[in-house]
């Protein structure tokens, strides 16, 4: 099986009843470790969740296949009124952003950088957002790797309650200019 194309996911606002069994599933799965919920029980992810829809500021997606089935957890959040908020100087256009891939029986090469790609386009289809902005925690060293093909750079530590972090930015044009926009099928471009 080969990974998908970028522009064949959807993705849906998350409910956070309906969808908290297979979050759950997701975020507690040993391979979650650095989502910090590996300890959560449903009513938590289903509270957690709660949370963040209702939020006016932050958000949560379920993104699924074309077939329709759920594959990956997508948040986006306005770093200058929650998650970041005094650890860095936001700009106008900012966007955070937390995405995690569905833990699956038979991984596929390049699913995740597939999924990285779909987020980013998701995100920056918003003509207002100039800047996605992650915090990954320092010793998730995949992710920093994934962040880099999609165009992000890192700015330098911070320390969030949760972790010790490094602060990175990708803005539209290092995005449109990075190996995930080079490696992307030819259709839709």
């Amino acid at each position: 099986m080969t990974a998908p194309d970028p522009l064949s996911f959807t993705v849906r606002p998350l409910d956070p009843l309906a969808d908290a069994p297979l979050v759950h599933r997701w975020v507690t799965h040993p391979k979650s470790g650095f989502w910090q919920m590996s300890d959560f029980d449903l009513g938590q992810v289903e509270a957690a969740y709660s949370a963040i829809t209702a939020h006016p500021h932050h958000h949560a997606f379920i993104g699924e296949t074309e077939s329709g089935d759920p594959v990956f957890l997508m948040e986006s959040y306005d770093p200058a009124q929650v998650e970041l908020v005094g650890l860095y100087d936001a700009l106008p256009g900012d966007a955070g952003m937390h995405f995690l891939v569905a833990p699956a029986d038979k991984p596929v090469h390049g699913f995740t950088r597939a999924v990285i790609t779909a987020v980013l386009r998701k995100l920056f289809d918003d003509p207002a957002i100039r800047r996605v902005v992650v915090e990954p925690d320092v010793r998730n060293t995949a992710v920093h790797a994934l962040n880099a093909y999609a165009g992000f750079e890192i700015s330098g530590r911070i320390r969030t309650p949760e972790k010790e972090a490094y602060l990175s930015f990708c803005t539209r044009e290092a995005f449109e200019n990075s190996a995930a926009m080079a490696d992307r099928p030819a259709v839709g471009r």
